[in-house]
């Protein structure tokens, strides 16, 4: 929910608190009793709402998550911003350690980079470890492998990446 909206749902909670907080008084005026029980009751939820609505339209910050950070990186690293796209995986690998695709990407980009070659191996391994059964993970550690001069451990990831890829094309008919 965007911020303005948020706030939008807040003077309307707010409204409504007043709308059925003032009819009590309004019946008495009116009609010389106080009916409307529950009004009281029902302004009292309006008001909370109203509370809950301008309290998340007015923070300043923004709980964190992976997939933003993910979304967010990738497009650091299309505009060139490759070294603050990896602190920014850094960053949501901290947060969530489990999260294959922050360490995928992180490595992607290290081997593009071209110096950082251990470590993306490192990452993609991690990668590997955390989701075996995507193949696309293995031809990036081969590409890692093949990088650094150990073409039998390409060979070998290359392989499974083309098993992993046959197995999930298979359709048991």
């Amino acid at each position: 929910m965007s911020r303005q909206r948020a706030l939008q749902w807040g003077r309307t909670a707010w409204t409504l608190a007043l709308l059925f907080g003032s009819l009590p008084v309004a019946g008495r005026l009116f009609l010389g009793v106080w009916e409307f029980e529950g009004a009281a009751g029902l302004a009292c939820l309006c008001l909370l709402a109203g509370i809950y609505f301008h309290i998340l339209g007015r923070r300043a910050f923004t709980l964190p998550d992976s997939a933003t950070m993910l979304d967010r990186a990738i497009r650091l690293a299309s505009s060139g911003q490759t070294d603050e796209a990896i602190a920014l995986l850094t960053a949501a690998i901290r947060l969530s350690p489990r999260c294959w695709q922050a360490f995928q990407y992180r490595g992607e980009l290290q081997l593009m980079e071209g110096k950082s070659l251990e470590p993306a191996l490192e990452d993609l391994t991690q990668a590997i470890r955390l989701a075996p059964g995507e193949a696309h993970l293995y031809v990036l550690r081969g590409q890692a492998y093949s990088l650094l001069g150990d073409h039998v451990a390409a060979a070998r990831d290359n392989s499974t990446a083309t098993t992993l890829t046959r197995r999930d094309q298979h359709v048991p008919w």
